[in-house]
C-alpha cells in the first residue's frame, strides 16, 4: 500500500508545533506559519476519537518521528485501564514498571517507571519538556533510599494529552537520562477546537481487599475566544482510595550461627548455619487522597507570538498504619538447642522446632505497631514561555520556571512490644517462593501477654525533604527551504537543583515516665487483623492478631516519647545535595527523498555541593575534636563536610531514518547519555572507624553515569492501525553505580587527638561506587486491526545485563510481555490486557540484595457511550490478584525467601459528562 501522510497527522504536527517549546521537541517539523491558524483549528475538528482513533495518532506520530520513540495520545489513556500515567506506559514495548521506590514492598499502583531493563534513576521524566520536582510518602524513600525517579503516583492520567517516550536521545532533549526519556504533554486551551470546552469525571472506586468504596472526581474547563488569540485552561482532580495489603516479611534477611555460639556446644552441625531472623505476619492499611490541578492560560499579543503560563499542583496524602507481628529468632536461636528432626538445606535452618522453657523470661516474639499520620508527596511547578516566530525562517522559544516537590512524614507513632515469654514456637520453609509456615505460643487475640521491657519506641518525625528546580532555556531554529538541511536548531538552559532534608527528630522511650509499666497501657478497645488476612497469601502463620489504634498509639507516644529536638536529633538521615548545570546545545535536522534524521551536540557542566554528615568518635574531649563538630545529640556529635564537585561532558548524537518502501521504515541511532548519581548514594552520612580505617556511608565523588547507546529499528506499517516492528538496543554504562568498597580520605579523629593537629587519613569505606555496565536487548511489537470493530496489541522485550564485579544491575527482567485485545463500535468498547516481567534484582536491604520475582497482572476496561453528552466506564485493575513475591540472595548461597504481599483488586465506575 501507499503510505501518506494523514490529515491528523498534520494536525497533531500543526498543534505541537505552534504551542509552546516543548511540543516542538517531539515534532520534527517547522511550527506552521501564523497565517494557517485557523486551518489547524479547522482540521483539529474530523479528529476520530475512541480507541481506534487514539492507535492511528500514535502510530502516526511514531511513523514521523526521526528518531525512535513510543506515543500515548490522550484517547490511550483514557482508553486503557490505568489511573496514573505509569500504569498505561507499561503495556509499551521496552518500558517496565515498579510499585515502589525503596525496600517497602509493592503496592497495587505503579509508581516508577524505568526503560529497558534499567534503574528507575536512568530514566529522565519530563513534563511539557522540563524537570519536575518530586516527592514521596514512604519514610525510606524520603531519607535513605533517594533516587532520581518521579514518583507517578503524583500524576492522574487525566492531565495528559500525549505522552512521548524518546529510547533515542537528541541534542535538544534535556539530559538525565542514560537509558532514555519520558515526557508528558498536558493540553493547551488554544488547542481545543471549539471556544468552549467543559468535561468532569464523577465516579468511584472499591477496593476489594479493605472493602471500601470511595469517591473520584475530575473536571475540565477550556475557554478561547473566536480569533483564537487567548485562552485558558482550568482542570481540578479529586481521587480518594482504600489500601490494604497483607503481607508476610522476613525482617532483617537470615543471620548466621557463629560457631563459638552457646547452642553448638550441643549441637555442632548448627555451625555457620542461617536462620530467618525476624519473621512477621504484617498487615499495611492506607487511604491515599490525592488531589490537585492544572493551570493554562495562552495570549497570542500579536500573529507570530505566543504567551504562555502553566501550573500545576498536585499533593498525594497517604496517612498509613503498618503492623508487624514477628517471630524473634535472634532471642533463642543462638542459644537454645531446637528438638530433634529439626532440617538443616543448602546451610539453612529451614525447619526448627523450639520448646517452651522456664527460667529468665526471653521474648520469642516481637511486635511493631507504627502509626504515620500526616505522610504526604507533593509536587508542583509553575513555568512562563514565549514562542517568537521572527521571521519565515527563524523562531525563538523561550522558558522559565520554577518546580518544587515535598516528601513528608510529620509523625511516626509507634510502639515495639515483646511478647511470647519462654513460649514454645517454630517455623518450617517452603521454599523462596513460598510463605514461611511458623507459630509461637501465647495468646495473640489480646494484649494480655505484652513484654514492654523487651520493648522500644522509635520513629522519626518532622520529615520534610526538598526537591527543587529552578531552570530558564532558550532555543532557536532556523528553516532552510533549499537541500538537505531542512533546520539547525541550537539553545542553552541553566539549572540550580537541590534536594535535601534538613531535619528528623528519632523518638525513643522517655525515661523520666514510667513507660514499661503495663498498667498504663490500654487493655481495652484494642482491634483485630481481618477475619481474611493472609488468605490470597498461602501459608500458615499467626492471624487474628489484636492491635492498638492510631488514636491509642498516639496517646502512647504522647505520653511516653521523647521527641527533644536537640538530644534526638537524627543527624544520619539528613543530606544537602545542590548542582548548578548548565547546557548548550546545537542540532542539525536533515531531510531528504524518503530519508530524515539528525546530528548534534550537547554540552553539559554540573558544579556539584554535597554536604555529608560524619560521625565525630564519641570517645574523644570535645575541646579536641574536629572544628565544626555538633555535639549533643544522642546518636552522637558529627561534623557537617562540604564536598564539591565539577564535571563536564560532550554528549554527541545522532538519529537516522529511511522509508525503504511507503510501508517499510529503517532507522538508526547512536548517542552518548548522562544522569548523575542517585542523591542518597552521593550524600548519605559515613560512619568511620579510627582503628581499622574503614566505614560505611554515602559517596560524594562518585562521578556520572555516561552511556554509549546504539539502537536500530525495522518497522511495518502494513495496514492502517497495523505495525509489526523490531529493534536492538545496546547501552554500555560507564561508572554505573553499584555497592562496593572506595577509598576516601577524612579526618583521623584518634591521630588528630593525639598528635595535636590536624591529621588527614585513607579509609576503605562501604558505599556506592562506580563501575562499568551492559545492557542488551531486543524489542518485539505488533499491532493489527482485525475487521472493523476488534483489535489486537502485543510486545516482547528481552533484556539482558551485566556489570563489572558479576554485581547484578537493578531492574534487569529478561522478559518482558504484553497482550491486549480490544472491541469497539460508535456506542460500545471493551479492553482486556495482560503484563507480564520476570524476575530483577530491585536493591539492598541492609547487607543483602534482594529481587522481586517475576509478576503478571490482568486489567480489563469497558465503556459505553449513552448519549453525545454521557459516557460510562468499567475499569478493573488487578483482576488477577498478583501475589507479589521478594526474596533475597547472596552470592552463590540459595534464595531465600524475602517478602511475600497481596493487594487485592480495585474496580472504577466512571461516568464522563461532556459539554
Amino acid at each position: 500500500m501507499t503510505y501518506r501522510k494523514s490529515a491528523l497527522t498534520a494536525a497533531i504536527v500543526a498543534c505541537l508545533g505552534f504551542s509552546a517549546h516543548v511540543h516542538a521537541q517531539d515534532s520534527q517539523d517547522p511550527p506552521p506559519a501564523p497565517a494557517d491558524q485557523d486551518d489547524v483549528t479547522d482540521i483539529e475538528t474530523v479528529i476520530v476519537t475512541g480507541i481506534r482513533g487514539s492507535m492511528e495518532r500514535s502510530l502516526d506520530a511514531k511513523r514521523e518521528s526521526d528518531s525512535h520513540v513510543e506515543v500515548v495520545s490522550a484517547e490511550d489513556i483514557g482508553k486503557l485501564p490505568a489511573k496514573n500515567v505509569a500504569d498505561t506506559l507499561q503495556r509499551l514495548p521496552g518500558v517496565n514498571i515498579s510499585s515502589s521506590s525503596a525496600t517497602e514492598g509493592g503496592f497495587d499502583e505503579s509508581d516508577r517507571i524505568s526503560l529497558r531493563g534499567t534503574s528507575p534513576s536512568l530514566t529522565q521524566t519530563l513534563i511539557n519538556g522540563h524537570t519536575v520536582g518530586t516527592g514521596d510518602w514512604f519514610v525510606l524513600s524520603q531519607v535513605q533510599t533517594v533516587g532520581r525517579s518521579v514518583s507517578y503516583s503524583l500524576l492522574p492520567a487525566e492531565i495528559v494529552s500525549q505522552v512521548v517516550v524518546h529510547k533515542g536521545s537528541e541534542a535538544r532533549l534535556v539530559e538525565g537520562g542514560s537509558a532514555g526519556s519520558i515526557n508528558i504533554i498536558t493540553r493547551r486551551p488554544l488547542q481545543f477546537a471549539d471556544p468552549f470546552t467543559a468535561e468532569a469525571n464523577v465516579g468511584a472506586v472499591y477496593s476489594d481487599l479493605p472493602g471500601e468504596t470511595k469517591p473520584q472526581f475530575d473536571a475540565l474547563l477550556n475557554w478561547k475566544n473566536d480569533a483564537g488569540t487567548a485562552g485558558i485552561l482550568f482542570q481540578g482532580f479529586y481521587e480518594k482510595r482504600g489500601l490494604r495489603r497483607d503481607g508476610q516479611e522476613v525482617v532483617g534477611g537470615f543471620q548466621q550461627i557463629a560457631a563459638d555460639a552457646p547452642v553448638v556446644a550441643t549441637n555442632p552441625d548448627l555451625a555457620g548455619v542461617l536462620y530467618p531472623n525476624l519473621i512477621g505476619s504484617t498487615l499495611f492499611e492506607q487511604t491515599r487522597e490525592r488531589k490537585g490541578g492544572v493551570l493554562d492560560i495562552q495570549v497570542k499579543p500579536t500573529d507570530n507570538l505566543t504567551l504562555g503560563l502553566n501550573a500545576f499542583y498536585s499533593k498525594l496524602q497517604a496517612d498509613n498504619f503498618n503492623r508487624n507481628y514477628m517471630l524473634w529468632n535472634s532471642q533463642y536461636v543462638p542459644t537454645t538447642a531446637p528438638l530433634p528432626g529439626y532440617e538443616i538445606r543448602d546451610g539453612v535452618l529451614v525447619n526448627a522446632e523450639y520448646p517452651a522453657v522456664t527460667g529468665p523470661v526471653v521474648p520469642r516474639g516481637v511486635y511493631d505497631q507504627i502509626s504515620r499520620p500526616g505522610a504526604s508527596s507533593e509536587s508542583k511547578y509553575l513555568t512562563l514561555d514565549a514562542d517568537w516566530q521572527v521571521t519565515d525562517r527563524f523562531g525563538i522559544k523561550a522558558q522559565a520556571g520554577q518546580t518544587e516537590g515535598h516528601g513528608r512524614s510529620d509523625t511516626q507513632d509507634v510502639m515495639e512490644l515483646g511478647f511470647g515469654g519462654n513460649a514454645a514456637s517454630g517455623w518450617s520453609m517452603n521454599g523462596a517462593g513460598s510463605p514461611v509456615d511458623w507459630h509461637v505460643g501465647g495468646d495473640n487475640a489480646s494484649p494480655s501477654g505484652i513484654l514492654p521491657a523487651f520493648g522500644w519506641i522509635f520513629g522519626g518525625q518532622g520529615i520534610n525533604v526538598l526537591d527543587k528546580e529552578d531552570w530558564a532555556q532558550a532555543d532557536g531554529q532556523l528553516y532552510f527551504s533549499d537541500g538537505a538541511l531542512a533546520t539547525l536548531d541550537f539553545g542553552v538552559r541553566y539549572a540550580e537543583h537541590t534536594r535535601r532534608n534538613d531535619n528528623e527528630i528519632a523518638q525513643g522511650p522517655n525515661w523520666a515516665t514510667d513507660w514499661q509499666n503495663v498498667a498504663n497501657y490500654p487493655t481495652g478497645d484494642y482491634q483485630s487483623y481481618p477475619g481474611d488476612f493472609g488468605n490470597d497469601l498461602g501459608g500458615n502463620f499467626p492471624t487474628g492478631i489484636w492491635y492498638w489504634t492510631p488514636d491509642q498509639l498516639a496517646d502512647l507516644n504522647d505520653r511516653f516519647a521523647d521527641r527533644d529536638p536537640v538530644t534526638r536529633f537524627y543527624w544520619q538521615d539528613l543530606y544537602s545535595v545542590k548542582e548548578k548545570a548548565g547546557a548548550a546545545y546545537v542540532q542539525a535536522n536533515f531531510e531528504g527523498e524518503r530519508w530524515a534524521g539528525n546530528v548534534g551536540l550537547r554540552y553539559v557542566r554540573t558544579q556539584q555541593r554535597i554536604v555529608t554528615n560524619v560521625a565525630v568518635n564519641p570517645t574523644i574531649p570535645v575541646e579536641d575534636q574536629p572544628e565544626g563538630t555538633i555535639n549533643g545529640s544522642a546518636f552522637g556529635p558529627y561534623l557537617p563536610t562540604l564536598s564539591r564537585k565539577t564535571y563536564e561532558e560532550l554528549l554527541p548524537s545522532a538519529n537516522f531514518k529511511f522509508d525503504i518502501t511507503d510501508d517499510l521504515v529503517a532507522r538508526v541511532s547512536a548517542s552518548k547519555t548522562l544522569t548523575r548519581p542517585d542523591f542518597s548514594a552521593l550524600a548519605g552520612s559515613v560512619s568511620l572507624d579510627d582503628l581499622t580505617h574503614t566505614g560505611s556511608g554515602g559517596n560524594p565523588d562518585l562521578d556520572p553515569i555516561v552511556s554509549t547507546n546504539f539502537d536500530a529499528a525495522l518497522e511495518w506499517y502494513f495496514a492502517p492501525r497495523a505495525l509489526l516492528s523490531g529493534s536492538v538496543f545496546l547501552m554500555k554504562m560507564k561508572d554505573y553505580v553499584t555497592f562496593g568498597t572506595s577509598t576516601q580520605q577524612f579526618i583521623d579523629q584518634q591521630a588528630s587527638q593525639d598528635a595535636g593537629e590536624l591529621i588527614l587519613g585513607d579509609y576503605q569505606v562501604s558505599s556506592p561506587v562506580n563501575t562499568d555496565a551492559d545492557v542488551k536487548g531486543i524489542e518485539l511489537d505488533y499491532q493489527q486491526p482485525i475487521g472493523e470493530n476488534f483489535g489486537i496489541n502485543a510486545n516482547y522485550t528481552w533484556a539482558d545485563s551485566e556489570s563489572d564485579g558479576d554485581k547484578p544491575v537493578f531492574g534487569t527482567s529478561k522478559n518482558t510481555y504484553n497482550v491486549s485485545g480490544y472491541f469497539e463500535n460508535d456506542r460500545f468498547n471493551a479492553r482486556l490486557s495482560y503484563t507480564r516481567r520476570s524476575e530483577f534484582y530491585a536493591g539492598v536491604a541492609r547487607t543483602d540484595d534482594f529481587f522481586q520475582d517475576s509478576i503478571a497482572n490482568v486489567s480489563a476496561s469497558i465503556g459505553f457511550k449513552a448519549t453525545d453528552w454521557l459516557s460510562i466506564t468499567f475499569d478493573a485493575l488487578n483482576l488477577n490478584n498478583p501475589k507479589l513475591k521478594y526474596y533475597s540472595q547472596t552470592g552463590d548461597n540459595p534464595k531465600l525467601p524475602y517478602a511475600f504481599y497481596s493487594n487485592g483488586r480495585q474496580y472504577y465506575l466512571n461516568f464522563h459528562f461532556k459539554l
